[in-house]
């Protein structure tokens, strides 16, 4: 390879002083003055060679060349032209920047963002041995550029190049050092969810920097469930004919909410082909990206006649912290485009200020660089070597060697600028990107809030100052398009003048619901109301008609009816439609109006007449469980009472008859049997309690029961309709049999399709052995309607499935939510519940259902109570039997063992069945003999 030397930047050479060596004819030879005169200049040079040359291998370059590729006549161009100018002034001007060396910078001017320009401006830089590029300004360019970059390893350092695309790995050498519009659009992503608004349009030109920006706004506006309706790209060499085109498509659209991603060289154009059209008025909303703040803070002499075309437009500005810095470089900006720029007096805006910071950022990574290595050397593209001999001199193109190592100082630097900090985060953007939102209002601008990447929210704070523990998002009161203050709907109707087309099923049953008026395209009933009262409600006026779907002789399906909003034959529709899961993936719905879940209803008989129905009451368990526990009550009373008390003793046959009548007798609070011991009477009293408490119990389910009709039903509720195999009845055109089937894994050959209420009255009464069904399975609304005059029927079992209903509409209709709204508002005023009131209240039967067991009392409704007297029985017990056994152990003292005339002491078990008297006799005789044995020995 015919690769050629590294070149080097000129670097001054160590000091050298020639030996001086005398002619061997010199008779000064001869002299020992003159020797050592010699000798003594031999070592001088020799000593300063050596301490030169320890010292002073290399020194740092005089000067390094850099390059800026801009577009001076643009509005960010020649605000960064004067901004490079100054910053590398301020560095040259200060040695303790670059510790002495100079940046030599170039710039090329690329004609109002000539793409080809700036590919061959490019080129030139990297035949100059350039070791970065400023630029490109255009994000387009830098996508070309960026390649070039790549192969000759010459870092490119943007303050304008936006396009978020170009942090991707497919382009190391670029180096964004302005904010990327990744941040832009989640910020227009967060205002339009503070407006609440679904919708947008975005305009923008296609290109990379404009395809890219509107993909990200798109990802965006999908994580918080919204969306880009339609998208409007503009050419970008546009006319002001393909401007008009365009936005006639957009004036049809029904999303008022535009987004303007554009250049600022057309987007004065579009805004006042907008205002041309009638496109600034009141209902529409323009958020203009940041090209609009930059042409306002850059042209301080737009005409007024601009500026009231565009009132009302949001837009955004890179937001940078105020600082000493910020405010000094900004007080001294008209003297500086005065003295550097030929096209007048003209503002600074935030592109400015990061140019002016990416000098200094480059400038501090070159320090960073030259102290690690000083030399900076450059090589030919062995690639380009095919290249050689054309005019284009491609060939000399060198490669920049240390490319790669200036690129990493360049990612580590980390210092304090005009715009704030400036770091780069492990994905190439700066830290803490924010933007300022702002209203266009009169003659300039005012700043409504703030937002910033790190809260994620808006703000009136500025995020420097914010505190994070805030968060609710607030943004300062905006003068909309049309000068309103009221915020914007952000939707209309896509053709104008045309009516809501709202289909309506034309019932056959049920007609309470909805039903039509003859022939006519007239409907009432509760649905209708209900949607009438809704529409009255909305802070818009909704032209609307009716339109029927049904032949009027059977029901119609509702499944269709809601596939005639995705055919577009339809706009919304009205009526008793039931909100199911496979329906909600093709249109939306409102919140529901009526909850209203499956039911079964089946025939009953009425159960009054039966002999047993004073059992009824309690269950079988609970029956059972107070029966024994009547019994255990009378024999804890008789352990407790017989050693003591006259009436609980006797022939054993007496006392078993004695303790039975006492238990039971407590029924009834009529025991005659008197309890004299401390313990019996302790428990008798908690037993006397339980005993009310059941009484009151027992007489109140049977008032209820007797007095209360109730009925029974073979049929317990849609799990026994599963298990048998009997026809089930379900209202033709509802969702019920396809549930049934795909839910319960029934069997389509035992679903009947009913059309009306009088076939469900036949087939219940008929039953399945005469060719009707079982029970009918439907919704609970419509039950209770056909229950309200046929008492012989009713909903037996619990609701199996919670539903409602609700009004479709095509998926992501405005409609669906501003409806809802209003839905929730009829619930909360009361008017809701009148409509119910009006066409479904009043009927003469009630639908409580067959439960049969809900009035009987189960055992774990008393389970506390009878927990109560069995520890109290236990307690009783047991301080008994400690009682019996002091006396016992008493008794043993008191005999004496060793007395042959003494009665022995008898067992504890025989003990225990003594009368006291008997016991008390015992002592006594104890007593009497030990006294009569004492006397004797004495």
């Amino acid at each position: 390879m015919n690769r050629r030397p590294p070149r080097r930047f000129p670097c001054s050479t160590t000091p050298y002083v020639p030996i001086l060596i005398p002619h061997r004819s010199n008779p000064v030879l001869k002299s020992t003055r003159n020797m050592l005169w010699l000798l003594a200049m031999l070592f001088c040079n020799w000593l300063f060679i050596r301490t030169g040359t320890s010292s002073t291998v290399s020194t740092r370059p005089d000067f390094v060349k850099i390059g800026a590729i801009l577009s001076f006549n643009s509005s960010i161009g020649k605000v960064a032209k004067v901004a490079l100018e100054t910053a590398v002034e301020d560095v040259n001007s200060n040695p303790a920047v670059l510790n002495g060396t100079k940046l030599s910078l170039t710039m090329q001017d690329t004609k109002l963002s000539s793409g080809f320009l700036g590919i061959v401006e490019a080129l030139r830089f990297m035949e100059n041995d350039t070791v970065a590029i400023i630029g490109p300004q255009h994000s387009v360019m830098a996508h070309v550029i960026s390649h070039i970059a790549n192969e000759l390893q010459v870092p490119l350092l943007s303050f304008a190049a936006t396009d978020p695309t170009l942090n991707s790995l497919q382009f190391p050498y670029f180096v964004r050092t302005t904010q990327s519009d990744l941040f832009q659009m989640a910020a227009v992503v967060d205002i339009v969810g503070y407006y609440e608004w679904r919708d947008v349009i975005a305009i923008y030109v296609d290109d990379d920097h404009g395809r890219n920006g509107v993909v990200a706004l798109g990802d965006k506006l999908a994580d918080n469930r919204c969306k880009i309706s339609y998208k409007a790209p503009l050419n970008p060499k546009l006319s002001r004919e393909d401007i008009t085109k365009t936005l006639v498509k957009v004036a049809l659209m029904e999303s008022r909410v535009i987004v303007l991603h554009i250049y600022a060289t057309w987007g004065l154009e579009v805004l006042d082909a907008a205002w041309d059209m009638g496109m600034m008025g009141s209902g529409y909303v323009w958020i203009a990206t940041d090209w609009l703040s930059t042409v306002l803070d850059t042209e301080s002499s737009l005409p007024s006649s601009a500026m009231d075309r565009m009132q009302g437009v949001l837009t955004l500005r890179m937001h940078t912290p105020d600082s000493e810095l910020k405010r000094k470089f900004v007080s001294g900006w008209s003297k500086l485009t005065a003295a550097k720029s030929d096209n007048g007096l003209f503002g600074l805006n935030s592109y400015g200020l990061y140019a002016y910071d990416t000098v200094m950022l480059l400038a501090q990574a070159l320090d960073a660089f030259l102290n690690q290595r000083e030399n900076i050397s450059f090589s030919n593209d062995p690639s380009l070597s095919e290249f050689r001999g054309g005019n284009l001199h491609i060939d000399n193109m060198s490669i920049f060697d240390e490319g790669n190592h200036l690129l990493n100082s360049i990612l580590q630097v980390n210092i304090t600028g005009v715009t704030g900090q400036i770091k780069f985060t492990s994905n190439g953007n700066l830290m803490h990107p924010a933007y300022e939102v702002i209203n266009v209002v009169g003659k300039g601008m005012r700043t409504i809030g703030y937002w910033s990447n790190s809260s994620g929210r808006l703000s009136v704070v500025p995020p420097e100052k914010l505190n994070i523990k805030t968060n609710s998002d607030h943004l300062y009161g905006v003068i909309w398009p049309g000068q309103t203050t009221q915020k914007p709907r952000g939707w209309v109707f896509s053709s104008n003048g045309r009516q809501l087309r709202v289909g309506v099923p034309n019932l056959v049953s049920f007609r309470e619901f909805v039903f039509r008026v003859g022939n006519s395209d007239i409907f009432h009933g509760y649905c209708i109301e209900v949607f009438l009262a809704a529409v009255e409600l909305l802070p818009y006026a909704l032209p609307y008609k009716f339109i029927p779907f049904g032949d009027g002789h059977s029901n119609p399906v509702k499944t269709d009816l809601l596939y005639k909003i995705t055919t577009d034959d339809f706009d919304a529709v009205v009526g008793d439609i039931t909100i199911t899961t496979n329906r909600t993936k093709i249109v939306d719905f409102t919140q529901p109006y009526v909850e209203s879940g499956l039911v079964v209803v089946a025939p009953v008989q009425k159960l009054n007449s039966s002999v047993w129905a004073f059992l009824r009451p309690f269950t079988v368990m609970m029956w059972c469980v107070t029966g024994i526990f009547f019994l255990v009550v009378g024999a804890v009373i008789w352990i407790l009472e017989r050693r003591s008390n006259d009436v609980f003793q006797g022939h054993p046959r007496k006392q078993f008859v004695t303790t039975v009548w006492f238990s039971f007798s407590t029924l009834f609070f009529a025991h005659r049997e008197k309890v004299e011991s401390t313990l019996g009477r302790f428990v008798l009293i908690i037993w006397l309690s339980a005993v009310l408490i059941l009484n009151s119990s027992y007489t109140a389910s049977l008032t209820s029961i007797l007095t209360v009709e109730k009925l029974s039903s073979p049929i317990k509720g849609i799990e026994s309709l599963i298990t048998s195999n009997d026809p089930i009845g379900y209202q033709h055109g509802t969702f019920v049999e396809n549930y049934l089937t795909e839910e319960y894994n029934i069997q389509k050959n035992r679903l009947v399709s009913l059309n009306s209420e009088e076939e469900y009255e036949k087939a219940l009464k008929d039953g399945p052995k005469n060719g009707g069904v079982a029970a009918i399975v439907d919704m609970r609304a419509y039950m209770e309607l056909f229950l309200s005059t046929r008492c012989e029927f009713s909903i037996v079992g619990q609701e199996f499935t919670k539903l409602g209903w609700g009004f479709a509409f095509p998926r992501d209709s405005p409609l669906a939510v501003d409806l809802s709204t209003a839905i929730l508002k009829l619930s909360e005023n009361g008017d809701l519940q009148k409509i119910h009131d009006k066409w479904l209240a009043g009927k003469a039967c009630s639908s409580e259902g067959t439960k049969e067991d809900v009035d009987r009392l189960p055992l774990k409704s008393f389970w506390g109570l009878f927990l109560l007297c069995g520890s109290t029985f236990l307690l009783a017990l047991l301080l008994y039997i400690i009682k019996l056994v002091i006396q016992y152990v008493r008794l043993s003292r008191r005999s004496s063992p060793t007395d042959n005339n003494s009665r022995p002491v008898p067992s504890f078990f025989k003990f225990m069945v003594e009368k006291e008297e008997d016991v008390h006799d015992h002592h006594h005789d104890i007593e009497e003999e030990g006294k009569s044995g004492s006397k004797r020995r004495y």
